[in-house]
């Protein structure tokens, strides 16, 4: 019973907006180039699906190889802050920095940098998600119950094993965190590379088609990236719940 009601939650709000996005193109009298009506993105989905199943592919190759990296880059990088101060305190200011910077505008010159192939669009990936990762990971390994450290010190744990057995646990339920904003918001550095500069992915769909004003396919790619975010963040969350299975969950579901 309670997993029918996980599932029937989502479906019964996507038809209440696909009605309510029925109703305001059937009674308002919007031109159809400004919104099309659910049945036009229908068939737009079923006449392009070759299209779009191949522009997905590429976006979500984008999106998991900035995701890969970008855990990477992020973890390594709040370790490395975490046992050694100086560095944190030369590295702490660059990473305010590089949020500060609109990613948007930094796109133009990644693809002139990168070129218009992949590079570009999982670096973009790269710079949208390691900040959430470094930034939660940092906090889980400093806030360490000392305690717990205080005691593996008088047993003589090496700081390897202080490392590996004791803060990097206590920081994985921070990291989950992490990591689930990073998958839910990984695509929006890859479609923004498609959006300066690309010939295929969803990104390259949506601008072509805003271009021909053929907005049923725009919706129906956004339609396709909506539904990939959504199914990436679910993975993350359910992979994470297992391999975290220990660390406490208060939240409760009516």
């Amino acid at each position: 019973m309670t997993h029918f009601r996980t599932l029937s939650r989502p479906i019964v709000t996507l038809v209440g907006l696909i009605v309510v996005w029925w109703c305001i193109t059937r009674f308002t009298g919007i031109p159809s180039f400004m919104l099309p009506d659910p049945s036009a993105v229908a068939k737009a989905l079923v006449s392009q699906w070759q299209l779009l199943f191949w522009s997905t592919l590429t976006t979500l190759l984008e999106i998991m190889l900035g995701l890969v990296i970008g855990t990477v880059l992020g973890a390594g990088l709040a370790l490395v802050m975490v046992f050694s101060p100086l560095l944190q305190r030369w590295l702490m200011p660059l990473l305010l920095l590089s949020q500060a910077i609109p990613v948007f505008a930094l796109a133009p010159l990644l693809v002139l940098w990168f070129g218009f192939g992949i590079s570009s669009k999982v670096v973009m990936a790269v710079l949208v998600i390691f900040f959430p990762i470094t930034a939660s990971f940092f906090d889980g390994l400093r806030r360490t119950d000392i305690g717990w450290l205080d005691l593996s010190r008088t047993m003589g744990a090496s700081p390897w094993a202080m490392l590996r057995h004791v803060r990097l646990m206590a920081a994985l339920p921070s990291f989950g965190a992490g990591l689930r904003v990073a998958a839910a918001i990984a695509p929006i550095g890859a479609i923004l590379g498609e959006w300066v500069g690309s010939s295929a992915g969803l990104g390259y769909v949506m601008m072509n088609s805003n271009a021909r004003i053929q907005t049923d396919v725009m919706f129906a790619a956004l339609f396709v990236l909506s539904v990939v975010a959504i199914l990436l963040w679910v993975i993350v969350d359910r992979v994470l719940k297992r391999l975290l299975y220990w660390a406490p969950d208060t939240m409760t579901t009516h």
